[in-house]
């Protein structure tokens, strides 16, 4: 595992004799409080998750595969709890992919024919899959920054929505990532930040990071959005994924939706930034996307504090689905897709497969 992903800000994994446990920055308490939750066992684990204590497509993939390690190195059933983690939250397909890597690994080596004396080769290998999905997250991160890059126009006046930075990857993000390389670059006059309701990811993270990298940003509430594209100050939308459908669907923040309409309205790119684990051939198209319902005290509540009369019901989606007509691009850390198509995504399908040489770009444009 290289530096980056030994210090990611978001999480870390902890070796025996200390652990093993899985620190977590907790994001529910943020920009407030910078807090480590040390999960040692499966049960605090799921919890974390499904409270968003730790979030983000990319990292729930990371989460989940050190997750089954932390199951094996503690003598758990594995396969129960690779179940529990996998099933925390429903729509991010890298979560369940994570979980996967790490089991398929644990049962080939706990089913070897020689297993060697004294070590346990099942979580052995689990913790050393967690590893390297950790350590190719935060490549991954900077090969969709390099590719996203191009994109960027000269004095970008980029608008964003929820949160994508370090606090959902072991790099820099996914969106988050294009636009500090843009930032660095010299190519970024401004970056929106829609505020995202109701868990206010934008105000509450993405603020946070934009700050911390010296970013001129904006906060805005999303319902403004549309005013600012009618008034010319958007060149660009770029948003994460939490799962990419084979027809080129995208399930993302609930809003996002919402936005990809706005910018084709006003004729703004609207582009989307995701690592390939988050494109599922499996899941056909957007009507088959589990979307998460969460609960109504999120959309009546505000920091703890009701702003709605008690008993009042909502209708709380976690996410929403956006059609792949309205995406410009999909940036992965193999290259560009544009258009976003069935087709062009089963070749990317193909490209990831064949593991491709990290020098190598998938770029499609038809």
């Amino acid at each position: 595992m290289d530096a980056t992903a030994l210090e990611m800000a978001a999480l870390r994994w902890v070796d025996p004799p200390a652990g093993p446990a899985i620190e977590l920055l907790d994001q529910t308490r943020l920009p407030a409080t910078e807090s480590v939750l040390s999960c040692t066992s499966v049960d605090q684990l799921v919890d974390a998750i499904s409270r968003l204590v730790v979030r983000g497509a990319p990292l729930l993939g990371v989460a989940g595969a050190f997750g089954v390690a932390l199951a094996a190195l503690r003598g758990d059933d594995v396969e129960a709890a690779a179940d529990a983690i996998g099933g925390a939250r429903p729509t991010a397909v890298n979560l369940r992919w994570g979980v996967g890597q790490a089991l398929a690994a644990y049962r080939a080596a706990a089913n070897q024919a020689d297993p060697v004396p004294g070590t346990d080769a099942g979580a052995e290998a689990a913790l050393r899959v967690a590893r390297t999905i950790a350590t190719e997250d935060a490549a991954a991160s900077a090969a969709m920054a390099r590719h996203g890059l191009s994109l960027v126009p000269a004095h970008a006046r980029i608008l964003t929505h929820c949160n994508t930075g370090c606090l959902v990857s072991a790099g820099a993000g996914t969106a988050f990532a294009v636009i500090l390389a843009a930032h660095r670059a010299g190519r970024l006059a401004r970056l929106w930040v829609d505020e995202t309701r109701p868990l206010l990811q934008g105000a509450r993270l993405t603020a946070w990071e934009a700050r911390r990298a010296g970013i001129p940003h904006s906060l805005l509430p999303d319902g403004a959005a549309a005013s600012l594209m009618a008034a010319g100050e958007v060149d660009l939308v770029v948003t994460g994924a939490d799962r990419i459908a084979a027809d080129g669907s995208v399930a993302n923040k609930i809003g996002t939706y919402g936005l990809a309409v706005l910018a084709r309205h006003h004729n703004v790119p609207f582009v989307v930034v995701a690592p390939v684990s988050t494109v599922d051939l499996e899941t056909p198209d957007g009507t088959a996307i589990i979307v998460e319902h969460r609960s109504a005290d999120e959309v009546a509540c505000v920091a703890g504090q009701p702003v709605a009369p008690p008993g009042t019901e909502a209708y709380n989606p976690a996410f929403d689905v956006t059609p792949a007509d309205l995406l410009t691009a999909v940036i992965t850390e193999l290259g560009v897709i544009r258009p976003v198509t069935a087709g062009n995504l089963r070749d990317l399908g193909v490209a990831s497969a064949a593991v491709m040489a990290p020098q190598a770009t998938f770029y499609v444009e038809r």
